[in-house]
């Protein structure tokens, strides 16, 4: 088994890396800033690559690859997800941790760059099998000092999700007794082990407020041809898993109609919309989204499900989606990249060029990234949000009612009265604390673009951003004069 997932890896080979390289050069030619920083900054500073025996259930070894690379200490700890694939490899979880290092320097959060993947199917796997792969991988990043809350802090990605994130903390704090802050040492942890409110649907909620924020703007929509605000827009998201389905669910929420999805096991589509958490109950109970009543057309090829009539497309599953293949049939008029890397390069340009708009990944699925430094915060401080303020906002609230009704001599219903005193809980503040960022980030890149025409898409503008943040930190650093 372990030689045909090595085959299949290497037969998926990419140059991941190298695309986000070539945005970031395009970029850097709009910058000022010497060479030599520029390269700093472009290069992955830590790539460790090991390899680590686990005993499966019956009683076999299996030699396991893995990885942790660190693309930017400029901002320390550095940050990133763990992905669980078979299709991992080298190239993917450097592109990976670099576009963390751009991610947060768009969003304003203080990290650098870092990216973790396990070349695994974890389908195959018991539970306490991937329980001793997770301890082992964990046990190798502390012997080389590739984990910690003010070094380096994972987080859950693609194949990994809150049950990993409990037991990477676990040997964590086994290997570091009495330490305070080992809580801080992963994000994406349950909320019974110190997560957070909000994590788990943070992707999918910034890839809504970014499209939002995108399709907001009068004198934008107007050169598509599209009527401001999201209400009534058709959109298709690929992939059903935490960060496509919240999309989907938070832009049904908001009016727009979701007349696509697609899955690795087909697509399906109406043009009148799909009740999304009616599909993905369908999909739980018989495997596949496909026989699902309410579509009117369905694809066993999933990739044709992208090409279908819609506004807005948010592919929300892995890179390499959208290709030079595909571009010229793909009739969206916005695509907003809710996966890392989910347009290559020669299609973005395309469809740049046909006048279309890409929010760009760098910038649109950062939520998960904003809320997960939230977590951290919270783990750091020892304290959650809203607990020591929320009942003091209430009585302000209260006072502040009270004084206006018998001033006015009106008095406000129950729910009025309940709506105006409730002080804020941590769901609450977290959910506002992502929106500040995603909304403030999206007029940043924005501004970028509109001051210097030659700047031709919301991706170069982001990452124009980003090098001048990141070249700032290490000019102040002392590291360049």
């Amino acid at each position: 088994m372990a030689k045909s997932v090595k085959a299949k890896a290497a037969a998926h080979e990419t140059n991941f890396f190298g695309d986000v390289c070539a945005f970031f050069d395009k970029a850097a030619s709009f910058t000022k800033h010497p060479q030599g920083l520029l390269n700093q900054i472009k290069t992955c500073n830590s790539v460790y690559r090991f390899q680590f025996p686990i005993r499966k259930a019956n009683g076999s070894i299996e030699v396991i690859d893995a990885w942790r690379v660190e693309h930017s200490h400029h901002k320390l700890p550095t940050k990133g997800g763990i992905r669980y694939s078979e299709m991992v490899n080298e190239d993917e979880v450097m592109a990976l941790a670099a576009l963390m290092t751009y991610k947060c320097a768009i969003v304003n959060v203080g990290f650098g760059g870092a990216k973790g993947g396990v070349r695994i199917n974890p389908k195959n796997y018991t539970v306490g099998e991937l329980e001793n792969i997770t301890r082992r991988y964990t046990s190798e990043l502390i012997k080389k000092n590739f984990i910690g809350p003010g070094i380096d802090v994972p987080a859950p990605d693609y194949g990994t999700g809150e049950r990993e994130m409990s037991w990477i903390v676990d040997t964590y704090a086994t290997f570091n007794p009495g330490s305070l802050d080992a809580s801080a040492c992963v994000t994406g942890k349950p909320i019974s082990q110190s997560g957070i409110n909000g994590r788990r649907e943070a992707t999918g909620r910034g890839v809504f407020f970014a499209t939002r924020e995108c399709v907001s703007v009068p004198e934008d929509m107007k050169k598509l041809g599209l009527t401001p605000g999201i209400e009534g827009k058709k959109v298709i998201v690929q992939g059903l898993g935490n960060v496509g389905f919240y999309s989907a669910k938070f832009i049904h929420e908001a009016g727009g109609i979701i007349v696509g999805l697609c899955e690795y096991e087909g697509s399906i589509y109406n043009p009148k919309g799909l009740d999304v958490e009616k599909v993905f109950e369908h999909r739980k109970k018989t495997g596949s989204i496909l026989g699902y009543k309410g579509a009117t057309k369905e694809f066993k090829n999933s990739a044709l499900g992208l090409e279908q009539e819609c506004d807005i497309l948010v592919p929300a599953a892995l890179e390499n989606q959208i290709t030079a293949e595909n571009i010229k049939r793909i009739k969206a008029k916005i695509i907003a990249e809710g996966a890392n890397g989910p347009t290559t390069p020669q299609a973005a340009e395309y469809f740049v060029k046909n006048g279309g708009i890409i929010i760009p990944d760098a910038y649109c699925n950062a939520g998960g990234v904003t809320v997960s430094y939230f977590e951290w915060l919270k783990n750091l401080s020892h304290v959650a949000f809203g607990r020591m303020d929320k009942r003091y906002e209430e009585n302000q609230n209260r006072t502040l009612v009270d004084t206006i009704e018998k001033a006015t001599g009106v008095k406000l219903t129950d729910d009025q009265r309940k709506a105006i005193v409730k002080g804020p809980d941590e769901l609450e503040l977290v959910n506002s604390g992502l929106e500040e960022s995603m909304v403030r980030s999206y007029h940043e890149i924005r501004e970028i673009r509109m001051q210097n025409k030659k700047i031709d898409s919301l991706r170069t503008a982001a990452f124009v951003g980003a090098i001048d943040k990141i070249a700032v930190s290490y000019m102040n650093l002392g590291i360049f004069p």
